[in-house]
């Protein structure tokens, strides 16, 4: 069983419903409690479009339902009763111009299809009265990030509206999917978003494995959610690093600093790569774990284990940690309901979302507890932070003892199944990554759909800033720590 949902069905098994009755099925979904995990389009000629949501029911089962539209006809918009369908339903229309009816607002997502080199021309948001100005940030930033547009409408000090412009990485990603042998394309999937190089390739490996009629061995599965742990405490150090650094900090953020590095060397001595490139790839693992490496690690994660708990303690006791991250930057839990928050953003708002805690593969023969925080503020997401590292590290250290080594190992992955439709999901560091492929007749890629997290969770941010004061931008931002790339593909 893979550590990952993938989900693989043959097309002819899901049927082309006319858009209304698509509509009226996703909604009845919504209201029986499924979350909507993702809705996209393609082509299907010049005048017509094929929809596709993927809904998730409580006990983690995928399910699909797809629809045969005009561009003219399009669909009646789910937006205003269920908000979580906001960026996809802009997101079709902006990349397929797909009537939505009664949608609030079809701002541009990323600027791709009619949108591109229009950003100039981007619909901001306007905030009337006297005594309100606005403050715009960006695209180019004083720090080596990056780039985004932030324009804060305010009365006085207070922001009552954060207006956030992406698409400055566009880069087409999708499109270039769709070149060359689609089980080559580990090394380009890796560079989605960099920082989530592990999380990314093995949505990518499942969903190609799924439709190549291959299931890995255990020890490759272990392999791989060893790498993605990796990079989870890697990352959540990083933004406490981060985190740390914004309020001036400067004990935590140079240990927590410190730290990453150790995390990023260890897989540099497992895979090497300090970013987990090369790690994964479809029908295996290159990462190489002898008796020496297994000490390194080993040694490894018990200085990050016990280093941290001493920096931890240091930093949640701090008044002035406190004062700059209680109550700063709230999102409460039903707002990120409705928003349809995944990850981290979610857990710290009291919606207990993470795909691994379906137990599946590696994470049912080990399991992952579920760490959630209540307040929804920029102290819960750090608080979360330090609770997810601890439980990785437990993880981690369980893994090892019951796979002391493993050799690099690559099954062979064969043709791919013609007429079949796959959906991965992966728990990444910041929250599920989706990735949907379709193959045509002769077993080529027909349409490739990725998703990262960054694309539901921005809007959270810019939700957590009302009411507070620019001053308090920089830690939400961090808080959160959503991908640019990620979002623009």
């Amino acid at each position: 069983m893979t550590s990952i949902a993938a989900h693989c069905r043959p097309v002819a098994e899901l049927p082309l419903r006319d858009a209304r009755e698509w509509v009226a099925k996703v909604r009845s979904a919504l209201e029986q409690g499924e979350r909507l995990v993702t809705l996209f389009g393609r082509k299907a000629d010049a005048e017509g479009a094929v929809l596709t949501a993927v809904l998730q029911a409580g006990g983690g089962e995928l399910h699909v339902l797809r629809a045969a539209t005009t561009l003219e006809q399009g669909w009646h918009t789910l937006t205003r009763d269920f908000p979580a369908a906001q960026c996809f339903e802009r997101e079709v229309h902006e990349q397929l111009g797909v009537r939505i009816a009664d949608h609030p607002w079809l701002k541009p997502i990323r600027f791709e299809g009619k949108n591109l080199r229009k950003m100039k021309d981007y619909p901001f948001y306007k905030l009337a009265g006297k005594e309100v100005h606005e403050v715009a940030v960006g695209p180019i930033h004083a720090g080596i990030i990056e780039p985004g547009s932030f324009r804060f409408m305010c009365l006085g000090e207070t922001v009552h509206h954060l207006e956030i412009q992406l698409g400055y990485q566009h880069r087409g990603v999708e499109a270039l999917l769709l070149r060359g042998d689609p089980r080559s394309l580990a090394p380009l999937v890796e560079t989605i978003a960099g920082d989530t190089s592990i999380g990314h390739a093995w949505a990518y490996c499942a969903a190609i494995e799924a439709l190549a009629g291959l299931s890995p061995r255990e020890e490759i599965e272990a392999s791989r959610a060893v790498g993605l742990e990796l990079e989870r405490i890697a990352m959540h150090l990083s933004g406490l690093s981060g985190l740390a650094s914004d309020i001036g900090f400067q004990q935590g953020a140079s240990s927590y600093g410190r730290l990453r590095t150790t995390a990023i060397n260890t897989s540099m001595r497992l895979c090497g790569s300090r970013f987990g490139r090369g790690w994964l790839r479809p029908g295996g693992s290159r990462a190489a774990m002898d008796a020496g490496v297994a000490e390194i690690a080993r040694a490894n994660l018990s200085l990050i284990g016990r280093d941290v708990a001493i920096i931890n303690d240091c930093f949640l006791s701090a008044l002035t940690v406190q004062h700059r991250f209680q109550g700063v930057g709230t999102v409460t839990k039903q707002q990120a309901l409705e928003l349809g928050l995944v990850g981290m953003a979610a857990r710290a708002s009291g919606v207990p979302i993470d795909q691994r805690s379906f137990g599946a593969g590696s994470y049912g023969r080990i399991p992952m507890k579920t760490s959630v925080e209540e307040s929804g503020d920029c102290w819960a997401r750090a608080l979360l932070r330090i609770r997810e590292i601890d439980c990785s590290l437990q993880w981690l250290t369980a893994a090892l003892d019951r796979f002391p080594a493993f050799a690099p190992v690559c099954e062979a992955v064969g043709a791919l199944a013609p007429g079949q439709f796959v959906v991965s999901v992966c728990e990444g560091w910041r929250g599920e990554i989706v990735h949907c492929l379709e193959t045509d007749g002769l077993g080529k890629l027909l349409h490739y759909k990725v998703q990262d997290p960054s694309l539901r969770n921005w809007f959270g941010l810019a939700l957590a800033l009302r009411r507070n004061e620019i001053s308090d931008f920089p830690i939400c931002n961090k808080s959160f720590d959503l991908s640019y790339c990620g979002n623009d593909l």
